[in-house]
């Protein structure tokens, strides 16, 4: 029987490059294992000490991060800084790489040499939640003091196969009790644990709470508002996650490009892959907080899932942008009616 590396070589030669989370389904195993057998170039696995290995990336110097799910992919340049950990997170708060980190959901990572050398973690689903690129600008030094320092001598194997999908299902939920937890909101962290008290998925919530709280969009308006702050010159945050992490960027959005299948946000410090096909909802979300309401457009898959949220850009304490409530207002009145009809 082949090995899993000759299988990958075979499939690199019948279907041409493919991304590794790609080659991963068609082979129906995970990326963990296809990075772990060397079908993605030479691979050394790292110790788990996950706040070590992460609070270590500021010796790099400048790289890029990515955190992608499976219909978005957040690319990320800068350097890692202000750095923290505690009980159940790691944080990622510098003005370039935003992140917030779940390491309990962590597994496994490796290091990758070759062309693009790369730190790359995944989780026990055997599915990537980080990785780390070195760059021509990164501090080779100090991205070589962090392979040392981590380097793994024995590891479990990762996972050969993918588990089950389970689809959660949707139990009786107080729509009026939900709508009133939500109005009384003050902050929008306190919003999934909102959720968890009752019980309610996101998409659950969406539909009970009211149209002046969550507003269903054609699917196509995620993409319309990027290309609305891009027209209009509105800065942004993007947030794209996964179970082990959330990635953030803030600031403008400048160049847009269509790729089959795939909308692209391409700018030299940061870029977004949005797999059209898999955002099946787009919503006007509005949540109230002490610095008033404060509105994004929220990306789903078909599960329910978040693909990606986008909201104006803020800090804490700051009241919501005006450019932005007019364009997400502009966009939700061109894009609601196809939804309706």
């Amino acid at each position: 029987m082949p090995s899993l590396l000759e299988r990958h070589q075979d499939l690199m030669r019948t279907a041409g490059a493919l991304r590794a989370r790609d080659a991963a389904e068609r082979l129906g195993t995970t990326e963990a294992a296809l990075v772990a057998c060397g079908a993605m170039g030479p691979a050394r696995a790292l110790r788990p000490d996950w706040a070590g290995l992460i609070g270590a990336l500021p010796r790099a110097g400048r790289v890029m991060a990515l955190t992608r799910n499976d219909h978005a992919v957040h690319e990320r340049h800068g350097v890692y800084t202000d750095v923290s950990s505690g009980p159940g997170h790691i944080l990622v708060l510098g003005p370039e790489i935003d992140l917030r980190l779940f390491p309990a959901r962590w597994s496994h990572a490796y290091a990758l040499a070759g062309d693009r050398p790369s730190i790359q973690v995944f989780g026990r689903d055997g599915a990537a939640v980080h990785k780390v690129f070195a760059t021509e600008a990164t501090l080779r030094e100090g991205w070589e003091s962090i392979m040392a320092d981590f380097m793994a001598d024995v590891v479990d194997a990762p996972p050969q196969v993918p588990p089950a999908i389970r689809v959660a299902s949707e139990g009786q939920v107080d729509g009026a009790a939900l709508r009133e937890s939500w109005l009384a909101l003050r902050d929008t962290h306190d919003f999934l644990p909102m959720l968890r008290r009752h019980r309610a998925s996101r998409r659950q919530a969406f539909r009970l709470a009211g149209d002046d709280l969550a507003r269903q969009l054609a699917p196509h308006a995620g993409t319309a508002i990027i290309e609305g702050a891009a027209g209009s010159e509105v800065p942004v945050m993007v947030f794209v996650g996964n179970p082990g992490g959330i990635q953030i960027h803030t600031g403008p959005i400048h160049r847009l490009r269509r790729t089959p299948g795939w909308f692209n946000v391409l700018d030299p410090a940061f870029n977004l892959h949005l797999r059209e096909a898999g955002v099946a909802s787009v919503w006007r979300i509005v949540k109230p907080t002490e610095d008033g309401m404060v509105t994004s457009i929220e990306l789903l898959d078909a599960g329910g899932e978040v693909v990606a949220l986008i909201f104006g850009a803020r800090k804490p304490g700051q009241p919501e942008r005006e450019d932005w409530r007019t364009l997400v207002a502009e966009v939700a009145d061109r894009h609601v009616a196809e939804v309706v009809a």
